[in-house]
């Protein structure tokens, strides 16, 4: 029997979707799943995407179901040693290509994509984001181009949750 891949969530998933279309109370079912199919092993973050979204407003709909119900190992640690050094790879390539500007390379640097990465190459998961490719971007370092660089499949939010074959289905009312 074939192993289950898991995916790994970015930060932006869960800010666009508490911004816009999986807002918390209009489809609160879109949360309870993310943390249904964490139950099922088959969606993770990293503890660096944690860090993100708690520096949000204290009292943010998503740093309150971060803190409160996500459960333990959602956020999975990263100093691990493949990890670790998997991201030394990342970090390498990032830093000595001519392409992007100095600014790009420290933003890439204190974000939590370069982990995501890393993680999802040393553990074969998906890398879930709502960031486009971007190639010839001088001024932004793109998760779906370093996902490619480094032969890390990737996905937006739609094609994990048909994946996963999540539905939300109305139940009725106004």
């Amino acid at each position: 029997m074939m192993m289950a891949r898991t995916y790994l969530v970015d930060s932006d998933v869960f800010i666009t979707a508490k911004n816009l279309y999986y807002a918390f109370d209009l489809c609160p079912g879109f949360w309870k799943s993310v943390v249904h199919h964490h139950r099922e092993a088959r969606v993770f973050s990293v503890d660096r995407v944690r860090s993100e979204l708690l520096a949000g407003h204290k009292t943010e709909d998503l740093v309150r179901w971060v803190r409160d119900e996500v459960p333990d190992g959602f956020f999975v640690p990263v100093d691990t040693g493949a990890v670790v050094g998997a991201y030394t790879d990342i970090m390498l390539w990032v830093q000595r290509h001519p392409r992007f500007f100095d600014q790009a390379k420290a933003k890439f640097a204190t974000g939590a994509d370069g982990w995501l990465v890393a993680y999802a190459r040393v553990h074969d998961a998906i890398v879930v984001t709502n960031e486009q490719s971007a190639p010839g971007s001088r001024r932004e370092i793109k998760l779906p181009d370093v996902c490619d660089q480094f032969e890390v499949e990737h996905g937006n939010t739609f094609a994990m949750l048909r994946a996963l074959n999540v539905r939300f289905d109305w139940t009725g009312g106004g």
